[in-house]
C-alpha cells in the first residue's frame, strides 16, 4: 500500500545501486524523498471501555455545567456565550450539559490545511497522521555551541531541515524563538520565515489578538482574500490556563482564526500535579472540558471554521516539581485524549517525541519512543513536537531533531502495515532458493529489483523491503564501527 495519497511525492530512485565512493557521491546529490502524510493502515488502539470514556464524558459536562471556565478579560467571548445559552456570572460561565457538543455539530470532522505547494497539503481526521516538529522553546542546542538563546537564523534553519525531512509534513509551530528580536515585532519575522523557506503548512502566531491578525493579513498576501474565505492556510494554537481558564488575549485570536475560517487548535497543557489532577481519569476530564468550551466558541464565532481538539500532557515530579514525560500515566492520556476526539467528531493532536532529557541521549531517546510510538498507534491526526523537543520543551535540539526525524520516517512505515502484494509475499523467492540455501542472492533480495518494484509503484514513497537504510544508525559490525 502507499504511504500517503499524492502521487508527486519522491525523488527520482537511481536505476541501480553504485559502490564505493562514487555511490555515496551520488546519495549525496540525490534529494531526499519527500513522503506525504500519513493515511494509516494498522488499526487504531481504543484504550477505554465504552464505560470508560462515558464516565470522563459525563465527568466533563459537570465540570462546564456546576464549576465552569473562566473566560478572563474578554467582554465579548462572554457576550458570545451569553446569547448562546450560556450562564454567564461575571467572568464565568456554566455551559449547559449538552450545549458544548451541540455547538460542535458545526464543526467540520476533516479537513484539509492547504500548502503553498499544493502537493504538500495535509488533512487532519480521520485515518491521517501529520508530523510536525518542536514548537515555542526560547533555547537551542548543539554540540558544537551548547544550550544558548534561539535566533532568527535558528529558526530558519529548523524551518529549512523539517522542509527537508523524509517524514515531516508540516512545518508546525515557531521552532525557537528569536529572542534578539523585539517581541513586538517578532512574529512578523516568525510568519514571514515560515512562508518564505519552506512550501509546507505552518501555523500562524498567536499569542495576541494583533498577531493573529498579522498572521491571517500576512497569509491573504500570499494566498489571496478570497481563497482564505473557503480555504483554511495556518492553524493557530489556542492555549487554556488551566485549570478551567481562558485569557483575553487567546480568546481574542481564537475569534481572529476563526473569524478568517482558519484552523485552530485547542490546547489545554495539563501536567498532572500541577495544572490538573494527579490522576489520569482527573486530567482527562478536565481536558475534555476546557476542549469543549473552547473549541464550541469557534462554532458560536463562525458555524463550521475547522477546529482540532488538542492536549498537552504530562506529570510533575513530586519531589522536584520539574516537568516528566513519557511515562505511563501520560501515555494513558495520549490514547484517551484521540478516542474522546472521534466521539467528539472532531480531528485530534496531541503526543509528539516528548523527553526531559537535557541532551540527545537515551533518556532522550526511552521517553521520546515512549510517547510517539502510542501516539501513532492511539489514530493521533496531529503529532506536533515530533521532532527536536528537549528538556521539557525549553530546548530545541538540532542533534535531536536529525535523530527524531529519523525516527518518523521509521513510523510512517510501520503505519502502512504489512505489505501482502505478490512481492510482499515472496512466494518466488522461495521457489527460488528452496531448503538450506540462503536469499542474498536471489532476484527479489537484490537491491536492484527493489528499486524497480519502487519505480513501477506509482503512489509510494520509499520501497517496501525490511531492509531499510537509516542515514544515521550504524548497523555495520563492530570492526567497521570502530573504523568509520
Amino acid at each position: 500500500m502507499a504511504a500517503g495519497h499524492s502521487e508527486d511525492t519522491v525523488s527520482d530512485i537511481p536505476a541501480a545501486p553504485r559502490r564505493g565512493r562514487e555511490s555515496r557521491l551520488a546519495r549525496a546529490r540525490t534529494q531526499a524523498a519527500k513522503y506525504p502524510y500519513i493515511r494509516r493502515m494498522l488499526p487504531v488502539v481504543e484504550l477505554l471501555s465504552t464505560e470508560a470514556v462515558e464516565i470522563i464524558e459525563d465527568n466533563a459536562d459537570t465540570i462546564l455545567e456546576e464549576i465552569g471556565i473562566e473566560f478572563r478579560r474578554d467582554p465579548e467571548s462572554l457576550r458570545l456565550w451569553r446569547a448562546a445559552g450560556a450562564d454567564v456570572k461575571g467572568e464565568r460561565v456554566h455551559i449547559p450539559r449538552g450545549l458544548a457538543r451541540h455547538l460542535l455539530k458545526t464543526a467540520p470532522r476533516e479537513f484539509t490545511l492547504h500548502a503553498r505547494n499544493p502537493a504538500r497539503n495535509v488533512r487532519f481526521g480521520g485515518d491521517a497522521t501529520v508530523f510536525s516538529p518542536v514548537g515555542g522553546p526560547p533555547f537551542v542546542y548543539d554540540i558544537d555551541r551548547g544550550r544558548r538563546y534561539g535566533t532568527l537564523e535558528d529558526l530558519q534553519n529548523f524551518i529549512k531541515l523539517a522542509h527537508m525531512a523524509p517524514a515531516i509534513h508540516f512545518s508546525g509551530g515557531c521552532m525557537c524563538e528569536p529572542m534578539e528580536i523585539p517581541p513586538n515585532k517578532r512574529h512578523l519575522d516568525v510568519q514571514y520565515s515560515f512562508f518564505r523557506y519552506s512550501d509546507q503548512g505552518c501555523e500562524a502566531t498567536p499569542e495576541t489578538p494583533g498577531h493573529a491578525r498579522d498572521a491571517v493579513a500576512l497569509a491573504r498576501v500570499l494566498f489571496g482574500a478570497d481563497y482564505l474565505e473557503t480555504h483554511p492556510v495556518v492553524l493557530g494554537n489556542i492555549n487554556s490556563n488551566s485549570p478551567l481558564v481562558f485569557d483575553g488575549r487567546m480568546l481574542g485570536a481564537l475569534r481572529e482564526f476563526a473569524g478568517a475560517n482558519q484552523g485552530t487548535i485547542i490546547v489545554p497543557a495539563v501536567l498532572a500535579g500541577a495544572m490538573g489532577p494527579v490522576t489520569a481519569a482527573g486530567c482527562l476530564a478536565e481536558i475534555l472540558a476546557e476542549t469543549l468550551a473552547g473549541m464550541a466558541l469557534t462554532q458560536i464565532v463562525r458555524p463550521g471554521a475547522p477546529v482540532i481538539l488538542g492536549s498537552f500532557v504530562g506529570a510533575i515530579s513530586m519531589r522536584t516539581g520539574a516537568p516528566t514525560f513519557g511515562t505511563p500515566e501520560a501515555t494513558q492520556m495520549i490514547f484517551a485524549t484521540a478516542q474522546l476526539a472521534r466521539r467528539v467528531g472532531v480531528p485530534c493532536r496531541s503526543g509528539g517525541s516528548l523527553c526531559s532529557s537535557k541532551i540527545a541521549d537515551a533518556q532522550a531517546a526511552y521517553e521520546s519512543a515512549h510517547t510517539l510510538l502510542p501516539t501513532l498507534l492511539a489514530g493521533v491526526n496531529l503529532v506536533t513536537h515530533a521532532a527536536g523537543w528537549l528538556e521539557g520543551g525549553l530546548v530545541a535540539g538540532y542533534e535531536k531533531f536529525v535523530m527524531d526525524a529519523d525516527q518518523l520516517a521509521m513510523m510512517q512505515a510501520l503505519s502502512q502495515g504489512m505489505d501482502l502484494s505478490a512481492r510482499g509475499q515472496a512466494l518466488d523467492a522461495l521457489r527460488e532458493v528452496g531448503p538450506g540455501s540462503h536469499f542474498l542472492g536471489c532476484a527479489h533480495t537484490h537491491p536492484a529489483a527493489i528499486f524497480s518494484a519502487a519505480r513501477t509503484r506509482r503512489r509510494t514513497s520509499r520501497p517496501r523491503s525490511i531492509n531499510r537504510r537509516s542515514p544515521i544508525i550504524p548497523r555495520t559490525n563492530n570492526g567497521r564501527w570502530r573504523d568509520a
